[in-house]
């Protein structure tokens, strides 16, 4: 997914002044409107960077296991192998070579 970039800065959000005219908007209520988009905005900054950080550690983190997985496999197999080699020489100690004959 690509990453689209802001348009404005909290920054830019905190100093945009309104032309005013006869029958414009009241400052006072614009201005504590703006101070709380500022606010959304931040947060919304600081997640998108916690989210970013924790992205990057958990698709290092899936990259390692992933590059486990055929060892593990490999070792099961082994394992598998000399549970098996292990069984069969049991089995020539308890029944002798009569099974085998």
């Amino acid at each position: 997914m690509e990453k689209q970039a802001t348009q404005l800065t909290p920054k830019q959000i905190l100093e945009k002044e309104f032309k005013t005219s006869l029958k414009g908007y009241n400052q006072d209520e614009v201005d504590k409107f703006l101070d709380i988009v500022i606010k959304d905005y931040e947060l919304l900054q600081k997640k998108i960077e916690i989210l970013e950080t924790e992205n990057g550690r958990l698709k290092t983190e899936a990259k390692k296991y992933t590059e486990q997985q055929p060892r593990q496999g490999t070792a099961a197999g082994n394992t598998n192998y000399d549970i098996l080699k292990r069984l069969s020489n049991l089995e020539k100690h308890v029944f002798g070579n009569k099974l085998f004959d």
